[in-house]
């Protein structure tokens, strides 16, 4: 087992790596910008490091800084959480280089797995069902019309290194695609430091499913069933559950099967997670692996009663999966909110300010991971992620009543937050009965706004 970790991360990313950490009886450092300076993260942890200012390109982006902490605090190893760093192959090159641990996969695995291109090659030739569409990054106009009007419209435009939403258009017909066309390569290209783009097919109503899985050095490889993370606003997650509603035994372990065919294929260690989009007839297709572990991961958690990021430690130091996928089970329903300091009332503009009254809801089925408190600055430098409310029932409905409950007792004041965002999904039929596609949010909102 690895002695003590440095945390690359802050938030309550942070907060849950350390509390594994202490449970495995390992030291933490944490790294703070001087906006986080009072952050619980850095309270929790066994040491703290400044790593520079509140922008994140000059503290948690900052790898000489970070390395350097990890070096004059003496670590063997560093877990990056989820964004930032999580997927830069470079950082972890660097870390493997300095006989530092990064807790994740290979840098290898994480470079080919962060090209889409080449992630959609490679599950291709391994069996892998993938959406039709571009096999090569399309450069010119003429290379995107002629793909989308063999496969058909609508269409995506999608960034071969993106994620989050940006460099990703539809389109609908060949001038909406020629326009598109140069936007996504330029957003591509500042966000990602890489212009490529490719083509895909605009899979009608799809449901988002993603399958879990847990891998060590040895090839050990599991799948620990899957979350249903359809409700999305402009492709970042709000709600995210599991199982999903939409998904029986029989689809579920064909899925699994095939996720975990994936990260064999990509010589895979650690945990990660292989995305799916699946149609209203049953079909569904691969779109991304991410090689982090996930914010949703709680509702796994929750039904498998086994702790991702323990695992991901466990595994990173060089132990063997103590489980095979026989001793893998799911028990009842877990539900995630994020809770983001936006007002959904209002666009969802950012809400950052000083916390003056905080009440955590609690009781049987409740699991609130965060890292706020009654006088904490949400700074406006960072993600607005306050917190992640999670739910468990013995069925899905008695953890939607959960939910509500633990809704109605989250208080956080006076900045605002999704929670009567959340309150509206969890009262609506629509939801209850599972009938949900990517496209759900904009319909709630456009009907509130015609109410």
């Amino acid at each position: 087992m690895l002695s003590k970790i440095l945390i690359a991360n802050r938030g309550e990313i942070a907060v849950r790596v350390i509390r594994a950490c202490k449970e495995l009886n390992v030291r933490t450092v944490a790294i703070y910008s001087e906006a986080d300076r009072h952050s619980l993260h850095v309270r929790l942890a066994d040491e703290a490091v400044c790593v520079g200012a509140a922008k994140a390109e000059q503290s948690y982006l900052n790898i000489p800084a970070i390395v350097s902490a990890a070096e004059i605090t003496d670590v063997d190893g560093i877990h990056p959480g989820y964004g930032f760093l999580s997927q830069n192959a470079h950082f972890a090159e660097i870390c493997e280089s300095c006989n530092i641990n990064f807790i994740g996969p290979s840098a290898q695995a994480i470079k080919l797995m962060g090209d889409k291109i080449a992630a959609k090659d490679l599950v291709r030739k391994a069996g892998v069902p993938i959406i039709p569409g571009s096999l090569a990054a399309v450069k010119t106009k003429e290379e995107a019309l002629k793909t989308a009007r063999r496969i058909g419209y609508p269409v995506m435009i999608k960034a071969a290194a993106g994620g989050g939403g940006r460099g990703m258009r539809a389109c609908h017909n060949d001038v909406r695609l020629i326009s598109a066309l140069m936007t996504c390569q330029s957003e591509a290209e500042a966000n990602f430091g890489n212009s490529d783009v490719f083509v895909e097919k605009c899979v009608q109503k799809p449901r988002h499913i993603e399958l879990q899985v847990l891998a060590d050095k040895a090839g050990h490889t599991i799948h620990l069933g899957e979350r249903d993370c359809t409700i999305q606003r402009r492709h970042q997650k709000l709600v995210e559950e599991a199982p999903s509603p939409a998904v029986d035994a029989k689809l579920r372990r064909k899925m699994g099967e095939l996720a975990v065919r994936v990260a064999k294929a990509a010589g895979y260690w650690s945990v990660g997670t292989v995305e799916f989009l699946l149609d209203a007839d049953g079909a569904f297709y691969f779109i991304e692996m991410n090689t982090r572990i996930q914010v949703e991961h709680p509702v796994t958690e929750m039904v498998t009663g086994v702790d991702l990021i323990k695992e991901q430690i466990r595994v990173a130091a060089g132990e063997s999966l103590s489980f095979k996928q026989d001793d893998v089970t799911l028990a009842g329903a877990a539900i995630e909110c994020r809770i983001n300091a936006e007002d959904p009332s209002n666009g969802f503009s950012p809400s950052p300010g000083r916390i003056l009254s905080y009440q955590p809801p609690g009781g049987r089925g409740v699991r609130l991971d965060t890292h706020i408190f009654a006088g904490y600055e949400v700074p406006p430098y960072y993600d607005s992620l306050l917190a992640k409310l999670i739910t468990h029932g013995a069925t899905r409905a008695e953890a939607i009543r959960v939910m509500q409950r633990a809704l109605e007792e989250f208080l956080v004041e006076p900045i605002h937050t999704t929670i009567p965002l959340h309150k509206q999904i969890m009262a609506d039929p629509t939801f209850w009965r599972g009938a949900i596609s990517t496209d759900y949010i904009d319909r709630q909102l456009q009907l509130g706004e015609n109410e």
